[in-house]
């Protein structure tokens, strides 16, 4: 068996047929209005490994696979007060791929253990100018960010340990729940002149992540294909509730996304389902599969995306971008 097949049946046979930034990546001995596609398993120009060279040939040259521009830009908030669900992977890999699909992207890691920081390839040691010092308004969001090593179009805000103790120095300042909105404002953000800004929030449901709800327009909620995942999705659901009724109405649940994916497990299907059957519309069609590729990445400072382009993980988390990019440039956001 194939290590990498864990959980990854369904997502391959969604994903490997597909048109990935519009050019489609055939599976073995598939074929196209009654014409072979040239590439079969039965001859001899066809192996898994040039398959998957060929997949992370598009991703490495990403300026066949341009994505469209927003309406308008998007600020989103990857949230679940659940530990492990897979937020912070989820933050820096969309992000990478839109970035690698020639938008825009700032990420906020708003997350004390800097993971985000991490697999963007962003200094975070205690004196490097971090959002714990764009939060007490000592710097703006231009004297702390700094550029990905993942992409040119890629930007990221990082946290250091000294974020760890800003809930208890929030609590005293003057609109302390509006601070990283504050930060975020238009004018700011014209500046980097991005697209979309996606906060990676911590394990909770304290004072970061309300700020990072009043700062966005969105909520990404990455859910776990597994049991427990689903048991604090209520809590979560009613801070958000909250927070639309007293500080920030604007803000939506646009995207839920289903990670960890393994198909070999029925309760994987049965999780799927029943977030399908609730949130309808709002979940998004790709499935994240339980990848070894995507667990590696951040070990050694990268997104799955430049670690394993051609891996099914990166291939997802590259469809999981395109759909949310088509939600946006058609104005659809639940």
């Amino acid at each position: 068996m194939n290590p990498e097949s864990n959980g990854t049946d369904h997502v391959s046979r969604e994903t490997r047929g597909r048109a990935v930034g519009g050019m489609r990546f055939p599976s073995a001995g598939s074929s196209e209005g009654g014409q072979s596609s040239g590439i079969s398993a039965e001859g001899f120009g066809w192996t898994p490994i040039m398959e998957e060279a060929e997949r992370a040939t598009r991703v490495l040259h990403p300026e066949t696979i341009q994505l469209p521009r927003p309406d308008h830009r998007r600020i989103l908030t990857v949230a679940n007060q659940k530990g492990g669900v897979g937020k912070t992977t989820s933050t820096v890999n969309l992000a990478a791929a839109l970035a690698l699909q020639g938008l825009k992207v700032l990420v906020i890691d708003l997350d004390p253990q800097g993971n985000a920081s991490t697999a963007l390839g962003v200094e975070h040691r205690s004196s490097v100018p971090s959002v714990y010092e764009v939060l007490l308004g000592e710097i703006g969001i231009a004297d702390a960010a700094a550029e990905s090593t993942q992409s040119q179009n890629l930007f990221c805000v990082p946290a250091t340990i000294d974020l760890a103790g800003s809930e208890i120095e929030l609590v005293t300042m003057v609109a302390r729940e509006a601070r990283l909105k504050e930060a975020l404002r238009s004018e700011v953000l014209d500046g980097f002149d991005v697209d979309y800004v996606f906060i990676d929030c911590p394990p909770s449901l304290g004072l970061l992540t309300v700020n990072a709800m009043v700062a966005a327009d969105e909520v990404v909620i990455p859910i776990q294909c597994e049991y427990y995942a689903l048991e604090g999705l209520g809590q979560l659901l009613s801070n958000i509730e909250l927070v639309q009724s007293h500080l920030n109405p604007a803000l939506t649940v646009s995207t839920i996304l289903l990670t960890m994916y393994d198909g070999r497990t029925k309760l994987a299907d049965q999780v799927t389902s029943e977030v399908r059957e609730h949130f309808g519309e709002l979940a998004l069609r790709t499935v994240i599969p339980r990848s070894v590729k995507i667990s590696e990445a951040p070990g050694f400072g990268q997104t799955v995306l430049t670690y394993d382009p051609g891996s099914r993980g990166s291939m997802s988390y590259l469809d999981a971008a395109r759909e949310i990019a088509e939600r946006g440039s058609e104005g659809k956001t639940a």
